[in-house]
């Protein structure tokens, strides 16, 4: 039984719309996104917009009747896609972008179409065994070991999440069945990392119920490195006060500075010591693709969980976590449940992923993945790495080249951190370099011309600009730099206390 509306769209009584319905608006979409994708350099990188923009321009209560999708698509385009930050933009130079590209688009609208969960082999034998595929594909690009076990997850702050987990559950407290409150036995926990990673790891500590407080953020060395010997020391002062050191979290890559900790010297020490060592290579894992990159995957063989995102430097759209680890039987231990409903849906000869994590619908993940990395090959992954190294180095040396800008940590990857100086004749107090720093970001993002984030290193804000999206070119950049040293001479021109 069918009804057709006023404005002409037939739609299903309780059912979809018709072949032919749904096949001319996608083929509306598919325009749309190309489009998009065409003239996205014409847009503004942010929208110029308030909190409540789409809010209150929405109905605030739920639709009674149907509408045409022909009118959703039309509101989308006028109010929602304006207020959006265009992460896509060429001149999105903030946070670690997440590009996306035709083969990931494709590969999303794929699955979207096909809607599997990729829970057991049986609900999904496809989606499984090209997860596993995937997985090991991009543990040989990256030249990881045999040995580890892939699993995918949408972020890494699950993945780290898991691997503590996993750490957890390796020394024997035996908390899955008896949990942590009320047992005196159970040790307070410790996790150490370095004071330039990223903050998923109290939320995990959160998560884990060992608390926030128990993560130690131990002192970096001149080059953001998470420093040893102040890592031994605190280790040992923590046996000496009765804690249970469980792990060690280093980064390939940290979210800040793109520094790379000492790998192999922290592997000896968490095997002196027997701690779980856990390499948050989200980021920076990508550029061991690279012949001249695999320096900064020294020592991960070593490590008991890795975390690479895909989505970040490897051109996969959002979401795609790799986590490999040595020990997938304690992910099982911590995580397999197989209630009775699931029972022939799972198979112990069979790879089931819902065993190896919290969720139990799994989206299929794998096959943008499977897509962009054929489309690509690893001659194109490496070639797009390898331009976005040139760009960063480009852009410190333009940085480097004027009296009134500086350099904040070392350019390894694709991010440069960089600093405004008010006025090159005057010293200026701390506060107002970095007041300064942060006026001057807010002042470029308005302008809708570019996008960038700033941070903080020992003590001092910078602008922090990130090249990953496989459309920004040189000239893109230029654009941004006269940008950037405009919006910094008119920002000098003002009464500089007054920030």
């Amino acid at each position: 039984m069918k009804e057709t509306e006023d404005n002409g769209t037939c739609v299903e009584e309780l059912g979809d719309l018709p072949p032919d319905e749904f096949r001319r608006h996608l083929h509306a979409v598919a325009d749309w996104i190309a489009d998009y994708r065409e003239g996205i350099a014409s847009r503004r990188v942010s929208p110029d917009a308030e909190p409540g923009a789409v809010a209150n321009t929405l109905p605030h209560a739920p639709p009674e009747h149907s509408e045409s999708l022909d009118t959703i698509i039309a509101d989308f385009d006028r109010v929602i896609v304006p207020n959006l930050v265009h992460w896509g933009h060429p001149q999105f130079l903030g946070y670690f972008g997440s590009t996306t590209n035709a083969p990931g688009i494709l590969g999303e609208m794929l699955a979207a179409a096909l809607n599997v969960s990729a829970m057991t082999w049986r609900t999904s034998p496809a989606a499984t065994e090209l997860e596993s595929v995937v997985l090991s594909w991009l543990r040989q690009m990256l030249g990881l070991p045999a040995n580890l076990k892939g699993i995918v997850y949408d972020t890494a702050s699950v993945a780290i999440l898991h691997a503590l987990a996993a750490a957890r559950e390796a020394i024997n407290l035996d908390v899955r069945k008896n949990g942590l409150a009320g047992r005196s036995e159970v040790p307070t926990m410790r996790i150490y990392t370095s004071d330039q990673a990223h903050s998923s790891i109290e939320k995990a500590a959160i998560m884990l119920g060992i608390g926030e407080e128990n993560v130690r953020r131990v002192e970096s060395d001149d080059d953001f490195r998470l420093s040893v010997e102040a890592l031994r020391a605190a280790i040992n002062k923590d046996l000496q006060n009765g804690y249970r050191p469980l792990a060690v979290v280093a980064t390939v890559g940290t979210t800040s500075a793109t520094s790379v900790d000492p790998v192999p010297e922290i592997a000896a020490l968490c095997h002196e010591y027997d701690l779980w060592l856990h390499v948050d290579a989200a980021y920076g894992g990508a550029l061991a693709l690279l012949p001249e990159g695999r320096w900064a995957m020294m020592g991960v063989e070593a490590a008991d969980s890795v975390v690479v995102n895909p989505h970040k430097w490897l051109f996969v759209p959002l979401d795609f976590s790799a986590l490999y680890t040595k020990h997938p039987e304690l992910l099982r231990r911590t995580f397999a449940l197989t209630p009775e409903y699931l029972r022939g849906d799972a198979s112990a000869h069979e790879e089931n992923y819902m065993d190896y994590g919290i969720q139990l619908g799994r989206r299929f993940r794998a096959l943008k993945a499977w897509m962009v990395f054929r489309a690509f090959g690893r001659e194109g992954l490496i070639a797009r790495i390898r331009e976005h190294c040139r760009l960063a180095r480009t852009f410190a040396s333009w940085v480097d080249g004027e009296n009134d800008f500086q350099l904040l940590a070392p350019v390894t990857m694709g991010v440069v951190c960089f600093q405004a100086l008010p006025n090159v004749e005057q010293e200026f107090p701390p506060a107002i370099i970095n007041k300064f720093n942060v006026t001057l970001v807010e002042r470029i993002n308005r302008t809708g011309k570019a996008y960038l984030t700033r941070t903080e290193l020992r003590g001092q804000t910078v602008a922090r600009l990130a090249i990953g999206n496989v459309l920004t070119t040189e000239e893109h950049l230029k654009e941004v730099w006269t940008l950037i040293k405009s919006e910094a001479e008119l920002l000098r021109a003002e009464d500089l206390q007054a920030l």
